[in-house]
């Protein structure tokens, strides 16, 4: 028999063999990865075999901007590291995912993206959905196109590792139909871990501790990378041993619970004037996990502590926007059990710093400005009467009958929008994966596509997804994916039937009408959009109903949404929280 010819024994031990989808599966299997979130098209069937026949997840999806938010939002609710997968199809698909990609490239969060290509035979010859693999380099860690059939599954693996390895971040993997439907034999990959995070120079740890046990007043400012890192004990344990406050980034909420005496708030734009003051009235800072962004800092207007120590994973940001007297490339989790470390081997006592009061003061400072803001709006009903319940509702009382209503421990994601910023200073969050918002991406409609991701990375947990009729509407889709799925998520929407945060400045500043971006005359019906979609819903506008309708919402056996009208004319939270103190 001639050298090409192939023998029927030959021809029935190839049909045996798995299909590179079947291996690619199980590649992801092996290190974790069992569930994925796409859209079905005729290019990913391959794939879509392989999960099926496999112990794998596949969450069917109804527009591709949700299916890395999905992923996105169940990475930052797990166990640093624990991550989940994406499946599109070229083109369209694939650029319809780079908005959550960025999303999560930006929040360093680690997902695995796998974007059916055009076949071989065809590429660069325009077919269907056909785009240049190198249109997503920009809003991943890695982008990897896979030429060979027999460099699937390496391309994969590598690609899990390089998501989990810090910075961590979303790799894209394009790999051909053809090659996935094919039974080309893969090359057994042995495992190799990530490499572990840069931990800190043993004279770097003591002059920061030098610094620290010196300061009069210090402040801890801790960014997402302590959730990155799973640095939240260390942190606590440092706060602790000086004393000091711990002001979060917006990416760094509830890295220490909100409930904690040392905890003072979040630093975003709707900061209350106390809490900024707070950053300026300390004599050293340590800031750990956070690059300082422009979005954290109001681009960089905020002042901080005279004295600096900024801890890092990237030098690059060491220095920007801020002069640093002590930067330091490190591991958050790494740099702060050094940190701690060292302080318990000099037996350093904190002094009475009163670092538990400073932190209660801008408490307290924040509570009066959320109880005048309600205040404010007596008499503003639409009949004239001072009663609370006969005007909309504002936000922070909106989110505090939530909160009331809501376990504790129960994971809650939050929309971009207006009602973002009034939620990063009024909804206390739990602990480190609690609490889910975007960051300097700020992308909306990504609330309930990340309860999705969350709920099932939490299958125990309560999830409730807090959104504005904005954001909701840039991911309406997903209702039906809730519903299809039967994931239990409560969506609170609080709809104010406007683009409030657009009309407010608008309005302020360029002289439009009150309400220009609204849609006062078309009123949204969020209970008739959801219910359509196979949800239990239901409307509410007082006050003291909110509470009592979350509560039904979260004791129902599946999904529901909870829609609550607000009052487009509120004042914006970076407007409010940020000028003198109301009545003074």
């Amino acid at each position: 028999m001639d050298a090409d010819e192939s023998s029927p024994a030959a021809d029935r031990d190839a049909d045996l063999r798995p299909t590179v989808a079947e291996a690619v599966v199980d590649a992801m299997l092996d290190r974790g990865v069992d569930t994925v979130f796409g859209i079905p098209g005729k290019q990913t069937l391959p794939l879509n075999r392989a999960l099926a026949d496999r112990d794998a997840r596949f969450v069917v999806a109804r527009h591709e901007t949700a299916v890395s938010h999905q992923a996105w939002g169940y990475a930052e609710t797990s166990e640093p590291g624990e991550m989940a997968a994406t499946c599109v199809v070229p083109g369209p698909g694939d650029t319809n995912a780079m908005n959550g990609l960025k999303n999560a490239l930006n929040d360093c969060v680690p997902l695995l993206h796998l974007a059916v290509e055009t076949e071989r035979s065809v590429r660069g010859g325009d077919g269907i959905h056909e785009t240049p693999p190198e249109t997503y380099d920009t809003v991943v860690k890695e982008n990897v196109l896979v030429d060979s059939p027999a460099g699937a599954v390496p391309a994969v693996v590598e690609a899990i590792r390089t998501a989990r390895e810090h910075p961590q971040g979303p790799v894209r993997v394009g790999i051909p139909k053809d090659v996935l439907a094919s039974r080309t034999p893969q090359p057994a990959v042995g495992d190799r871990d990530p490499s572990p995070p840069p931990g800190p120079p043993a004279d770097a740890v003591r002059e920061a501790a030098d610094l620290l046990a010196d300061a009069n007043s210090p402040l801890v400012l801790a960014g997402g990378g302590v959730r990155r890192s799973g640095a939240s004990d260390a942190l606590r344990s440092v706060a602790e041993a000086l004393d000091a406050p711990v002001v979060t980034t917006y990416k760094g909420k509830g890295t220490l619970p909100e409930s904690h005496p040392l905890s003072a708030g979040v630093l975003c734009g709707g900061a209350s004037a106390e809490l900024r003051g707070l950053l300026a009235d300390a004599d050293v800072g340590l800031v750990v996990g956070s690059d300082l962004d422009a979005v954290a800092t109001a681009s960089w207007s905020v002042t901080m502590p005279e004295t600096l120590v900024h801890v890092t994973l990237d030098g690059d940001d060491v220095g920007f926007g801020y002069e640093t007297d002590l930067g330091v490339v490190a591991d958050a989790d790494r740099f702060l059990r050094a940190l701690n470390d060292h302080m318990d081997d000099e037996s350093a006592v904190a002094p009475d710093r009163d670092g538990a009061e400073r932190a209660k003061s801008v408490r307290a400072a924040d509570r009066e400005r959320f109880e005048a803001l309600s205040e404010s709006a007596e008499g503003g009903g639409r009949d004239g009467s001072d009663d609370r319940d006969s005007r909309p509702l504002r936000s922070v009382e909106v989110l505090s009958a939530v909160r009331d209503a809501v376990p504790e421990d129960a994971v809650v994601t939050a929309d971009a929008g207006g009602f973002r910023l009034w939620t990063l200073v009024s909804f206390p969050a739990a602990g480190p994966r609690s609490y889910v918002n975007p960051g300097s991406w700020a992308t909306m409609g990504t609330g309930l596509p990340s309860a999705i991701g969350a709920k099932l990375a939490n299958p125990d947990r309560d999830v409730v997804a807090l959104t504005g009729d904005g954001g909701l509407m840039m991911c309406v889709h997903e209702l039906h994916t809730l519903a299809s799925e039967g994931i239990d998520v409560t969506v609170v929407a609080l709809n104010n039937d406007d683009y409030a945060i657009i009309s407010e400045e608008a309005s302020r500043s360029y002289e439009f009408p009150e309400g220009a971006y609204g849609w006062a005359e078309t009123g949204l019906d969020l209970v008739a959009v959801a219910s359509g979609m196979g949800l239990p819903a239901e409307r509410v506008r007082e006050h003291n109903a909110v509470g009592d309708a979350v509560e039904r919402a979260r004791s129902r056996d599946g999904p529901a949404l909870v829609e609550v009208v607000t009052d487009p004319n509120e004042p914006q939270a970076s407007e409010w929280m940020t000028g003198t103190r109301p009545g003074e």
